[in-house]
């Protein structure tokens, strides 16, 4: 059984990845930073289709802590999968904040910048040797770093920036034949910013090619294909996942 390990998972788009790479056979490690109710239900989910997880508590921005959550996660694989390292990690944890730049805070900045880029940079790399050799990493990026949308500078700067980390992960980690991709949803219904009201949705899904605009599970099932066999041979890609969104 191959192991995912997804932060950010008891909602949104982590939910909704955890939950379709478990229907494709993987074990997988849901993390979560203030709910864990939430975490509970998607492991429960899981579970109850037939398959294997188990929840973490994981602040992203707390690098500090990066140290005692690999140590938790070792010791979960050993005891609920019976391995000391798992295969994929999907770098998914975030937020996001609308406010144009001249009012951006530098509080504000840090905070996206620790979850968005910091985070998922020093959690890999204290992460990479409990990978196991032929494994795959996908950073969840945003269809902002190609669409500049009023509002939300810093986050989409950062997302950019992990777009770019992904392919030097690419390079860096090619020796072990692991692989790194990112995913660039697009509008996506998920409380990311607090959400969608009517006329916001109205005006992302006229936007958008296919009219509508997505939902977690257009993300988690392209996330899940992805880590599959059959795209063994992609690597160091940004794939936007959008329904064609301002083209």
């Amino acid at each position: 059984m191959k192991i995912v390990i997804v932060t950010g998972g008891s909602r949104g788009l982590g939910a909704s990845t955890a939950i379709e790479c478990a229907r494709k056979g993987m074990g997988v490690v849901v993390t979560y930073n203030s709910n864990p109710a939430k975490a509970d239900d998607v492991v429960k989910t899981i579970a109850e289709g037939g398959g294997k997880a188990f929840a973490l508590k994981l602040d992203v921005a707390d690098v500090g802590a990066f140290p005692a959550f690999r140590d938790a996660v070792a010791s979960k694989l050993r005891s609920v999968f019976g391995r000391d390292d798992f295969d994929y990690l999907v770098n998914n944890a975030g937020y996001g904040l609308f406010n144009p730049i001249a009012t951006v805070t530098e509080e504000q900045f840090d905070g996206l910048f620790n979850v968005h880029l910091k985070g998922p940079f020093f959690l890999t790399q204290i992460l990479l040797p409990l990978m196991a050799d032929g494994g795959q990493i996908i950073n969840i990026t945003s269809a902002t770093t190609r669409v500049a949308t009023a509002g939300v500078a810093p986050y989409a700067a950062f997302k950019g920036g992990l777009e770019v980390l992904t392919r030097y992960m690419a390079k860096e980690f090619g020796e072990r034949r692991i692989r790194a991709n990112s995913i660039a949803p697009g509008a996506i219904r998920t409380e990311l910013g607090g959400g969608l009201n009517d006329e916001f949705e109205a005006m992302l899904a006229g936007q958008t090619a296919l009219g509508r605009v997505g939902e977690p599970e257009d993300i988690g099932g392209v996330v899940a294909s992805l880590l599959s066999a059959e795209n063994r041979w992609i690597n160091a890609q940004n794939i936007e996942v959008a329904g064609g969104y301002i083209i």
